[in-house]
């Protein structure tokens, strides 16, 4: 059979989350409209006649201002370097810029076959969508695709595409398996998917979820506590919001999805806990999980 392993790369915000999602047919990877939503690479499974495509979802590759984003960078180099095949994601909606400039240098000089993919095609001028095209065509890369993750538009020949490249290797998981995610860190994406798009300004970065327990009960109830950690005192007070409302919202949401992920009813309890600047303490971030080794 065909198979091997797909970096999807691209500056923050251009929908590589919501294009692996739509490729694997299911959801594996938490959505916002904020940037730098992926903190970790997240691997999703196509399964097909033949052919086994493992997808590996990467945060987007930015100019560093903390110690997270200097680690999540290296986490995407260290990617490129170990994969068969490269999704360059770039946005039908935005002008290339020095961030795709500096993507198309790295995913260059890791020489494995690039697919460059236009995406929200469905938002963009037919024009617009051209014209990317046309100035991606200047990289020295073979493959290009117009598509739209959130409709689906030429996912499927994109998917092809990249099955035709792809060396001939053994299937990786199992054919019920769409995802290698660790409960704990589902679980911990979901609900901070949850705040991300109802908080401003800088706040949605400082923002991260530790799970501390998951444990069923003996009638098969599921009891998840969490921490919902920020940088600052006065982030706490936003996250929970007047009369803890934000953060009841926000946790009535993730406990419907967790139920749906676990199979049962789930008794969540979140607790907002403050850890000044973790984002640029490294005993902090290795503590949540975002070490030089992941």
């Amino acid at each position: 059979m065909k198979s091997g392993f797909v970096a999807v790369v691209g500056r923050p915000n251009v929908g590589k989350s919501t294009l692996v999602n739509r490729m694997v047919g299911t959801k594996v990877t938490i959505t916002s409209s904020r940037p730098q939503t992926t903190r970790n690479t997240i691997r999703g499974v196509i399964h097909g006649d033949g052919h086994q495509v493992v997808l590996v979802d990467t945060p987007g590759l930015h100019k560093p201002k903390t110690e997270l984003g200097t680690r999540l960078n290296s986490l995407v180099y260290g990617t490129l370097a170990e994969v068969d095949v490269v999704v360059f994601v770039i946005d039908a909606t935005m002008p290339i810029g020095p961030g795709d400039r500096l993507v198309a240098d790295r995913v260059t000089k890791a020489g494995a076959p690039t697919f460059v993919v236009v995406n929200k095609v469905d938002r963009a001028r037919r024009g617009e969508t051209v014209g990317q095209l046309v100035e991606a065509a200047q990289w020295p890369f073979e493959h290009y695709y117009p598509v739209s993750a959130r409709t689906g538009e030429g996912v499927d020949d994109l998917v092809a595409g990249i099955v035709a490249v792809l060396p001939e290797g053994p299937a990786y998981y199992p054919e019920d398996m769409t995802s290698d995610q660790p409960e704990g860190t589902v679980v911990a994406e979901i609900i901070r998917e949850k705040f991300l798009d109802r908080l401003r300004d800088e706040l949605p970065h400082a923002l991260v979820v530790r799970v501390e327990e998951i444990s069923a009960r003996p009638d098969g109830l599921i009891d998840v506590v969490a921490d919902v950690i920020v940088e600052r005192d006065s982030q706490k007070g936003i996250v929970i919001g007047k009369g803890g409302a934000l953060l009841g919202l926000a946790g009535a949401e993730a406990r419907v999805e967790l139920e749906v992920l676990l199979g049962a009813q789930v008794n969540l309890s979140l607790r907002v806990v403050v850890e000044k600047d973790w984002q640029r303490t490294p005993q902090l971030l290795d503590r949540l999980g975002f070490g030089d080794e992941q």
